[in-house]
């Protein structure tokens, strides 16, 4: 099954030569490990995901890592290039038929960036649309819960990255926990502690039960960025979603491999290895300790996955065997798998710093 209609993959098959082996001592429990000459291993990182072709997600999750990483200049050239390719109903970066609904609005918070950094009226009315067109246009559950994509009335788990991050930094914080809360009625399942991937309202059945990693990562990414965006006074949602993303995290890691990785479907071990599920969930608890809605106990798994993923990235800079790009069923590269070692250094710099 084709997971996304994306186009293919021009750099697929073209395997660099050699590995870079992992970097750096073994960790101290209680901080996140500076490994030594980061900065130019996250260069080449950056370099190769910015080769890659890009679909809206793929532009949006690369623009965040851009944006969390610090390249502002960067990130102002990439919100312009989601605006080039914005539907007139306002969404955002979408470059062929791609029937996405929350998939554009990954590329929101950067355009807003790209707003609030230049003062650029063509970026504002970008991220409004954006804004307007999940509010008032995009096809949705009887409750409100968003659609993944629009020619069927399928809740994905990748949505969880995708809008709720960007409702919450555009001023709708209320409606970005909504729709965690929607998305995770439909897609959570209490006694496996992990989110199953498609469900089709439609159907009223599941379309993919099992419990995607990187979809798993999503989720947990996603509300984490959610948490650090909502208002002070939203503590008890911010309590509660922190309790959810804990709760991921400990389904997750009860299935970790003894090398640091997931299988693709993590409960299934005769799914392939994959990367990028480790990253996603550094990432998060790196976030997620910086903010003090984790406890530092979980920094050991997450350095354990950091090394692991940075043992995976090859002279060219590329992150191998994530679940790989276009149709995501088979080890490979992709974007987001470029984009979350990026989020994922950005975290542990920030934590370390």
């Amino acid at each position: 099954m084709r997971r996304r209609q994306a186009l293919k993959d021009l750099l697929a098959g073209g395997a660099a030569s050699g590995a870079l082996a992992a970097l750096g001592a073994r960790p101290a429990a209680g901080a996140a490990q500076p490994l030594a000459g980061r900065e130019g291993f996250v260069e080449k990182v950056k370099l190769s995901m910015l080769a890659m072709q890009r679909e809206a997600w793929e532009q949006g999750v690369a623009m965040q890592s851009l944006l969390e990483w610090g390249d502002r200049d960067m990130v102002i050239r990439m919100a312009h290039g989601a605006m080039l390719r914005i539907y007139p109903d306002g969404r955002l970066g979408m470059v062929s038929d791609n029937h996405g609904v929350t998939d554009p609005a990954a590329n929101g918070e950067g355009v807003l960036f790209a707003a609030k950094a230049t003062g650029d009226p063509l970026f504002k009315d970008g991220a409004d649309r954006m804004l307007e067109y999940l509010m008032k246009k995009a096809p949705r559950t009887a409750d409100g819960t968003l659609y993944h994509i629009d020619h069927k009335p399928q809740v994905w788990i990748d949505s969880m990255y995708m809008a709720p991050p960007f409702l919450a930094v555009a001023g709708m914080p209320a409606e970005a926990v909504k729709q965690i809360e929607g998305i995770r009625r439909i897609l959570w399942n209490k006694s496996a502690k992990l989110f199953s991937h498609i469900w089709d309202d439609g159907k009223k059945a599941f379309e993919r039960q099992a419990f995607w990693g990187v979809g798993n990562g999503w989720a947990a990414a996603g509300i984490t960025r959610v948490i650090g965006a909502l208002p002070e006074s939203m503590t008890v949602e911010r309590k509660r979603l922190a309790g959810y993303v804990r709760q991921v995290l400990d389904g997750c890691l009860e299935r970790r491999r003894p090398d640091g990785f997931f299988h693709d479907v993590v409960d299934d071990p005769k799914s392939f290895v994959e990367t990028n599920l480790s990253q996603m969930l550094s990432y998060t608890i790196f976030r997620g300790v910086k903010g003090e809605w984790l406890p530092k106990s979980y920094l050991k798994e997450a350095e354990i996955m950091r090394r692991a993923a940075s043992g995976k990235v090859d002279a060219l800079g590329y992150v191998r065997d994530v679940c790989g790009s276009p149709t995501f069923e088979k080890p490979g590269v992709a974007t987001e798998g470029q984009a979350f070692f990026i989020l994922m250094e950005a975290a542990a710099r920030d934590l370390a710093a």
